[in-house]
């Protein structure tokens, strides 16, 4: 973790705002903020949405997009990129194409491509934007089983499933892949997969409604961590644990009925 009396680490998302404060924008600020990061932001859509719904959604033209990347890396740099909520192919293309220009700064992708039912909420042209401009530019990727079915075209719900998607989602061009994962029992397991290794990460399965924001808040402190220079096993392992100890301290909370959020502040709170 970050030593709280230091510079933070400047780090920027790419992705859009959730008017509830469960995901998006929020979680990742949320998670930078409890780590010791420096979160900036360039918006690609805001959102109306509550636990229940989204309502209605605006999306920000590429250009605006790309204004907000290029003016904030022209002055505070980053130690790090995600992007998160995209949603149109022009968009993404254009993200890749502005992305490009900084190679050395760690990217992590998470490709936001099903609600939390697991349906698609885009037509094809998003998914083939993905795999087409943004994986091949990615240090990392962090789909969701649903989201690498997608993909890939390949069912996820075994480890044996979970390894064969992420051969193919490795063949799109990211260098690495966390698949967000399957239930064994008691258990959930992740999987973290490279060109030439694999490792499981397995934790406690919470049963829980309120995890929304639980994916992107994997990737916000997975980018942190490859921020702060952390070997990348290191840092999934990290982010894989800070997630866990987000949701479980969130499985109490009853704000709403339906999917709530869960709570990447725990840190702060535990601090007192």
């Amino acid at each position: 973790m970050a030593n709280h009396s230091q510079q933070p680490q400047p780090l920027l998302t790419i992705a859009g705002s959730d008017s509830g404060g469960a995901a998006g924008l929020a979680a990742d600020w949320k998670t930078w903020a409890a780590l010791g990061g420096y979160g900036m932001g360039a918006i690609t859509v805001v959102t109306a949405q509550n636990s229940r719904e989204v309502r209605q959604v605006h999306f920000i033209p590429p250009e605006m997009v790309v204004a907000q990347i290029e003016t904030v890396l022209a002055d505070y740099g980053a130690a790090a990129i995600k992007t998160g909520f995209i949603g149109q192919a022009e968009t993404i293309q254009a993200i890749a194409e502005c992305l490009i220009r900084w190679p050395g700064i760690p990217l992590v992708i998470d490709p936001v491509l099903v609600n939390h039912k697991g349906g698609a909420m885009f037509p094809p042209q998003v998914t083939e934007a993905y795999q087409h401009y943004l994986f091949p530019l990615a240090t990392l990727i962090t789909p969701n089983r649903h989201e690498a079915a997608l993909l890939t075209g390949l069912p996820v719900t075994t480890r044996e499933e979970m390894f064969a998607a992420a051969q193919q989602l490795l063949s799109f061009g990211p260098r690495h892949i966390y698949l967000k994962g399957v239930r064994e029992g008691k258990s959930s397991v992740d999987g973290w997969f490279e060109e030439t290794n694999s490792v499981w990460l397995t934790g406690q399965w919470i049963e829980t409604n309120n995890t929304h924001g639980s994916g992107d808040t994997l990737s916000a402190a997975a980018t942190f961590f490859l921020g702060q220079g952390i070997e990348m096993g290191v840092a999934l392992a990290q982010a894989h644990q800070f997630t866990q100890k987000a949701i479980a301290a969130a499985a109490p909370w009853q704000l709403t009925p339906a999917h709530g959020p869960i709570n990447p502040l725990f840190l702060i709170a535990s601090r007192g």
